[in-house]
């Protein structure tokens, strides 16, 4: 039952040494220098393979461990799954006890809520614009080059040449050829 830290920073002029202070009592801390935006986190990866059950992930900050509030549901159920709790220092939310598990469910609760009223109103905002007649939608651009693409396969072109001369993207391709065999 180890207690394993995790402290990033999100540039490498920044410094690590607060998180590490905070964090001195781990067995085993995880360091990263690198935009919290970014999905490729390798150290974070690593923290998360490393964890065992029992273990708990230690943190200074929420926003030190996951981008927003869906990641950081992501990484505390995974956890959850392996039976490691989190530990969030600056605001003593520990999962190990009912109350912390009770507050990260709050947080994920609050997020779905956040989420919802954002699709209820670009929803009412999109038919707003409908009614006005300011919303066409996207332009469809691949659909519409379909008979293209397919005259160009035959003629020997590359799905990536293709791509470039059309101006729409390779997936676009894969799924014009998927249809038109599908027909």
């Amino acid at each position: 039952m180890a207690t394993v830290g995790y402290a990033r920073v999100s540039t490498t002029g920044q410094s690590l040494d607060t998180q590490l202070e905070a964090l001195s009592g781990c067995e085993k801390i995880f360091r990263e220098k690198i935009s919290g935006a970014k999905d490729d986190r390798p150290e974070l990866q690593a923290m998360l393979e490393f964890v065992r059950e029992g273990d708990t992930v230690q943190v200074t900050k929420l926003d030190r461990l996951a981008r927003n509030t869906r990641h950081l549901l992501e990484v505390s159920e995974y956890l959850q799954s392996k039976g490691v709790a989190l530990n969030i220092l600056n605001i003593g939310i520990n999962t190990a006890t009912p109350t912390g598990k009770l507050m990260l469910t709050m947080i994920g609760a609050i997020a779905t809520f956040e989420r919802e009223m954002m699709l209820e109103r670009q929803a009412e905002g999109i038919a707003l614009a409908k009614l006005k007649g300011k919303y066409k939608g996207r332009k469809a651009t691949a659909r519409s080059k379909s008979q293209e693409v397919i005259e160009m396969l035959g003629q020997g072109l590359s799905k990536p040449e293709i791509s470039r001369q059309l101006g729409i993207g390779i997936t676009s391709i894969y799924r014009i050829v998927r249809n038109q065999s599908d027909n």
